[in-house]
C-alpha cells in the first residue's frame, strides 16, 4: 500500500511517448500545443482607430473634414494641422494623426467638425505592436487551447496548428449485478452507472472515451476483454473487481495480460483498492466499483496522467483553500476526500459520504481533503479540489 503522495508521484513520474498531429484551427479546442507559437508580425500591424469617430491633426475643438477612412481601406491619407477625417473602428489612421475623438462627442456642420471637449494626444489610437511584438512568444508549448486562444491564433493568420494527440481511452465495468439503464432490473441487481460517469468526466476535461464495455464477473471474459481493449487504447480504465472478494478477478487478469503493477492500494478513503499498472506505452487504472470511489479516484489520479499524456501544462484539478462553514469531524483512520460544496468562499462538507453515495457528489462542486482523525471548526481552512 502507498500513500496518496507516493501514488501521485508514481503516476506523474511515468515516462511517456507523446505523439503530435496538425489540426485545423476550428478543430483544436482543448488540445495542447506541441511547440511555442511565435508572433510573425506586430499586432496590431499598423496604428488603427479604437472606435468610430474622427481622426484629428492637432489639439483643438474645431476642424475641417477632408475625407473618410473605412476599415480595410488600403489608400494612404495624410492630415495637415486642423484637418480631420471620418474614421471607423479598426481603420488605419492617417499620417500625422494626433488623436481620435469618438463620434458621440462631436457635431458636424457642413465640412466643419466641432468637438465637445479638447482631445488628448494619442487617445483612442491602437498603436502598432501594442498587443504583441514580432518574434514575441504568444503561447508556450503545452498551452491548452481555449476559445480565446483560437481567436488569437486566427488573428495571427494561423489555420493549422501542431498539437499533442490526446490519449485514446477505453472503459470497462465489471459485475454480475450490473444492468444497463433502460433495461428491467431484477431483485439483487443495480443499474450500471460508472461507465457513464467516467465517460462524462473524460468529456468534461477535454478527453473522449472511445469504447465502453460491461463484463460479468467471469475471469476468462475479463481477461479477454482487457486484452482486446488494450489493443487500441493508450489508457484503460476499469471499474469494479479490484478488491479482494471471491469474484474480484481484475488484478489477476491484468497480470496475465502482461500488465506491470506500479502500485496497488492507496492509504485513503474512499478508494483504497486502487490499482495502477503499465504495459509498454499503455497505462491501466483499476478503480473501485462504488460510484463515489470510482469518480473520486478518476479526478485525483487518472486526470493528471491524461493531462501528462496530452502534453498539457495542467497537472490535475484546481486546488484552493476555503474556510469551513460548519464543524466536521473526520473519524476515519485514513486521509479522506470528502464530497463538499463551495459557496460564498466557504466550504460545506456534505452529508452522504458513503463510497456508494453519488447524489451528494452530484450536488457538490468540490472534494475537501482532510487528514485522518481530524476535526474541523467553523472558519478553519480546508484544502479543496474543484470538480465543477
Amino acid at each position: 500500500m502507498v500513500t496518496i503522495e507516493e501514488a501521485l508521484k508514481i503516476i506523474t513520474g511515468q515516462q511517456v511517448a507523446r505523439k503530435t498531429e496538425f489540426r485545423n484551427l476550428s478543430e483544436c479546442l482543448g488540445f495542447s500545443l506541441s511547440e511555442d507559437i511565435i508572433a510573425l508580425f506586430d499586432m496590431p500591424s499598423f496604428d488603427n482607430s479604437a472606435m468610430d469617430g474622427y481622426a484629428l491633426c492637432g489639439l483643438s475643438k474645431e476642424y475641417i473634414i477632408v475625407g473618410e477612412v473605412a476599415a480595410g481601406d488600403e489608400s494612404r491619407h495624410t492630415l495637415n494641422e486642423g484637418e480631420a477625417v471620418r474614421i471607423f473602428t479598426g481603420a488605419k489612421i492617417p499620417e500625422n494623426t494626433t488623436a481620435v475623438m469618438m463620434q458621440e462627442k462631436t457635431r458636424v456642420t457642413g465640412s466643419k467638425l466641432f468637438l465637445d471637449q479638447e482631445p488628448k494626444k494619442g487617445q483612442s489610437i491602437r498603436k502598432k505592436g501594442e498587443e504583441l511584438k514580432k518574434d514575441q512568444i504568444v503561447f508556450e508549448k503545452g498551452y491548452t487551447i481555449t476559445p480565446a486562444g483560437i481567436g488569437m491564433l486566427g488573428s495571427l493568420g494561423i489555420d493549422k496548428i501542431e498539437v499533442f494527440k490526446k490519449p485514446l481511452i477505453n472503459l470497462i465495468t465489471t459485475g454480475n449485478e450490473l444492468v444497463m439503464p433502460g433495461k428491467q432490473k431484477k431483485e439483487g441487481q443495480i443499474y450500471e452507472s460508472n461507465s457513464f460517469a467516467l465517460a462524462a468526466a473524460c468529456e468534461k476535461y477535454g478527453f473522449h472515451s472511445k469504447e465502453k464495455k460491461q463484463i460479468e464477473d467471469d475471469f476468462k471474459a475479463i481477461k479477454a476483454g482487457i486484452k482486446e481493449s488494450l489493443e487500441n487504447a493508450d489508457v484503460l480504465v476499469l471499474s469494479g473487481g479490484i478488491s479482494v472478494g471471491d469474484y474480484d478477478f481484475v488484478k489477476q487478469a491484468l497480470e496475465e495480460n502482461g500488465v506491470e503493477e506500479q502500485f496497488y492500494k492507496v492509504f485513503q478513503k474512499p478508494g483504497k483498492p486502487l490499482y495502477f499498472g503499465r504495459k509498454g506505452e499503455k497505462f491501466i487504472f483499476a478503480l473501485p466499483g462504488n460510484p463515489a470511489s470510482s469518480l473520486s479516484c478518476f479526478y485525483i489520479y487518472v486526470l493528471p496522467l491524461l493531462y501528462k499524456l496530452s502534453g498539457s501544462l495542467k497537472t490535475g484539478l484546481d486546488q484552493y483553500t476555503f474556510a469551513a462553514s460548519l464543524e466536521f469531524e473526520n473519524r476515519s483512520d485514513r486521509p479522506s476526500f470528502l464530497k463538499a460544496r463551495i459557496d460564498n468562499n466557504e466550504v460545506e462538507i456534505l452529508d452522504g459520504q458513503g463510497s456508494s453515495m453519488i447524489q451528494s457528489m452530484a450536488l457538490g462542486n468540490a472534494l475537501a481533503f482532510l487528514d485522518a482523525e481530524t476535526s474541523v471548526k467553523k472558519g478553519d481552512e480546508v484544502k479543496c479540489y474543484l470538480i465543477s
